[in-house]
């Protein structure tokens, strides 16, 4: 089971209070793509390879603040990145290393 994750970024939440048709179309797409046999934490960290490969950097963002929420422990987040080297290349892997510890480290709270 997932912990609440904190709210979504302003501008999401402004374009569906503004389009709230296709806010409520993007749950559902959502929702439907996560039936099957993976269990949650493998549904976050599939999801977040992903975005990682697309470098997609808010969907990294949502994806590492939505794999904590469902208990995945930072390191295999990292973990994810560290994989994504051979086909990434080293200086795109380092940049999407910068968002993920961006999340985890806001996550954490300050130290």
């Amino acid at each position: 089971m997932e912990k609440k994750i904190d709210e979504p970024p302003p501008a999401y939440l402004d374009f569906v209070g503004r389009y709230p048709k296709l806010g409520d179309a993007w749950e559902r797409v959502g929702e439907a793509g996560v039936e099957g046999p993976l269990d949650m934490p493998t549904v976050r960290l599939v999801k977040l390879g992903i975005a990682i490969g697309a470098m997609r950097e808010g969907s990294v963002h949502a994806d590492v603040r939505k794999a904590l929420a469902a208990g995945v422990a930072p390191e295999a987040i990292e973990q994810v990145v560290a994989l994504a080297a051979g086909t990434l290349g080293f200086p795109s892997t380092v940049v999407v290393f910068t968002w993920v510890r961006e999340v985890v480290h806001s996550h954490r709270g300050p130290r």
